[in-house]
């Protein structure tokens, strides 16, 4: 199961560039800011698992409850952002960033590599997906089956970290992440016809991804 209520979910590319710069600054400072704010619990970073899956990363950040990410906490960061994180971020590329309510959350821990799949849903299609992501989750080898839905506004909300950012796109109403030990555990789940017939809506994005870095709170973050 995931920590907490909702979720702050990141895709990005990066700069060739800027790669090592990007894995210094994420390792040892952003991730470590960003879980030290009150409310959020644990943050992964996962990078692409296959040639078909882009952007490169994905960031999960787990949070107690969605109030927290309209908080005076979080906004305080976002709004004096460190001369690294400037930096790194302006060489970033392709990236989509949900601030989403958990729906759903199944799953005895984090797997190894992660399944997400982005798209649009209305909420009658929410108890399908439910059932769906109930079957995933007794599939063999999975370890976590989650549904979130974003929120658009909050979602879009310009701040003196993303102002000048021309990099940042929509990201998805909804999202499943599917966790598990191994890919071929998850190559079965969710095909796209599955997915529609439940009301998810197109453009479906399927996205596969390995585990890199945990970072969870602890007494000394």
């Amino acid at each position: 199961m995931l920590a907490g209520e909702a979720v702050v979910a990141i895709w990005n590319g990066i700069a060739e560039e800027a790669r090592a710069d990007f894995y210094a600054w994420h390792d040892t400072e952003h991730m470590p800011e960003r879980v030290g704010i009150p409310g959020f619990l644990r943050g992964r970073r996962y990078v692409a698992a296959d040639a078909e899956t882009a952007p490169e990363f994905f960031t999960l950040y787990e949070v107690v409850s969605f109030p927290v990410l309209q908080g005076q906490d979080y906004a305080n960061r976002l709004n004096d952002p460190t001369p690294w994180t400037r930096a790194v971020t302006a060489r970033f590329r392709d990236t989509a960033r949900a601030l989403a309510r958990v729906v759903a959350s199944h799953g005895p821990g984090i797997g190894g590599m992660m399944l997400t799949l982005g798209f649009s849903a209305d909420t009658a299609a929410l108890d399908p997906l439910r059932r769906l992501l109930a079957e995933a989750a007794a599939a063999p080898r999975v370890t976590g089956a989650h549904l979130c839905l974003t929120d658009a506004e909050a979602s879009g909300v310009r701040t003196a970290e993303s102002a000048a950012r021309t990099d940042i796109t929509d990201p998805p109403g909804a999202v499943i992440l599917l966790e598990a030990t191994d890919a071929e555990a998850l190559a079965p789940l969710f095909q796209d016809a599955a997915l529609l017939r439940s009301g998810a809506r197109a453009p479906l994005r399927r996205s596969l991804y390995r585990l890199e870095y945990v970072r969870a709170k602890t007494a000394f973050t």
